[in-house]
């Protein structure tokens, strides 16, 4: 596969372990040659908690399985209504780093908003997407052999009362919020669409392969070119 070239698979609603899994095998397999891929998915509730996470930030999780998983990061939920998007990167040969992808993944998020007339930011001191100071994205990755998994989290239409369960990503009183809140006219297919698109994009790719194309892409070998 070309260098400019990044696969997409939209996998929709998969159980959080089995995802795990599947991006650990891809990533140990990995060699020079394989291809560089985005995942978007959608999971059932959990809480999954990053290896630096601290107990004190899991309030009380109920009947939410709680994961301890290998990302960085604290405590943060998942549930239906959330896009995930996790980029299996070969950092080496994008030459990236790992603040530049973290930027990267925080500015496709802010460009998809903007385009809604919401004015979304990152932060340094706390990874991730805010609108007027409540995290809508969320940021936590893995870095193994040199390559990157998990990734990025972003609230769309989602029951937001299992954050209160928790401190989200280990910070208490941080309030949450989504884009049907801040915006009535969204559609999910475009957000799917703008958000690969601007991280593609923002990492050098000039061409997407969708695995199974979406119902607006079906004439299209890309995206863009």
């Amino acid at each position: 596969m070309a260098a400019n070239q990044i696969q997409i698979r939209d996998l929709g609603l998969q159980d959080y372990l089995s995802v795990w899994q599947q991006m650990r095998d891809y990533t140990e397999s990995r060699t020079e040659n394989t291809a560089d891929q985005i995942w978007l998915v959608e999971h059932p509730p959990v809480f999954t908690q990053g290896r630096a996470g601290k107990p004190e930030h899991v309030l009380a999780p109920g009947e939410i399985p709680l994961v301890q998983t290998d990302r960085g990061g604290q405590v943060t939920y998942h549930g239906p209504g959330q896009l995930i998007l996790y980029p299996l990167l070969d950092l080496k040969r994008l030459k990236l780093g790992i603040r530049p992808l973290v930027e990267a993944l925080e500015n496709a998020v802010v460009e998809l908003l903007k385009g809604m007339n919401i004015t979304a930011y990152g932060s340094k001191e706390a990874p991730g997407v805010y609108v007027d100071g409540k995290k809508i994205a969320s940021i936590g990755l893995r870095i193994r052999k040199q390559c990157s998994y998990h990734g990025l989290s972003l609230n769309v239409r989602m029951d937001p009362e299992p954050f209160s369960r928790i401190n989200p990503c280990g910070y208490k009183g941080l309030e949450v919020t989504q884009i049907s809140t801040l915006c009535s006219d969204y559609q999910v297919d475009m957000i799917k669409r703008e958000l690969v698109q601007n991280l593609a994009k923002g990492l050098g790719f000039d061409a997407l392969i969708w695995e199974l194309k979406p119902e607006w892409d079906r004439n299209k070998a890309t995206i863009y070119s």
